[in-house]
């Protein structure tokens, strides 16, 4: 039986932020940038669920270490996979339990709703707060 972890097919070089909102549209171009050659949709999807995250990271993650960090990888033809990681807080990533007239009135805690809906999959995964190295979500997209 192989037990050897795949390899990738592509990895990027990880990119880093400061927690602030107006690093967004740093963002979404280093996005772009790393996925010429993508699908045009593919690329919007991707953009899109990135700020959400990282607009998530910025609200809700501890403000040390001020660092919010994107890794894009593709690990089969098919398959994206995203990654944001922040130094992690109070509380677990997690879709909120409202009514629909509620979701109908409430004015944010979209990004995980629209991130299910638009990722093949995602999910997400804490360190130990002494670890000091936070909170990771990871999205997966197929690649048309």
């Amino acid at each position: 039986m192989d037990t050897t972890a795949p390899v990738p097919v592509r990895t990027w070089a990880y990119h880093d932020y400061r927690s602030d909102l107006a690093q967004l549209r740093r963002v979404r171009a280093d996005i772009a940038t790393d996925l010429t050659g993508f699908s045009p949709d593919l690329v919007d999807t991707v953009q899109l669920c990135a700020s959400e995250l990282f607009a998530n990271s910025v609200k809700y993650a501890d403000a040390e270490p001020d660092r919010i960090r994107l890794v894009l990888s593709q690990r089969d033809p098919r398959t994206l996979t995203l990654v944001v990681g922040d130094p992690g807080g109070p509380t677990v990533p997690h879709i909120p339990k409202r009514t629909p007239d509620a979701w109908n009135w409430a004015e944010g805690q979209r990004g995980l709703l629209l991130l299910d809906h638009l990722a093949t999959t995602w999910g997400h995964f804490a360190y130990p707060r002494a670890a000091r190295l936070g909170t990771w979500i990871t999205a997966r997209f197929a690649v048309p």
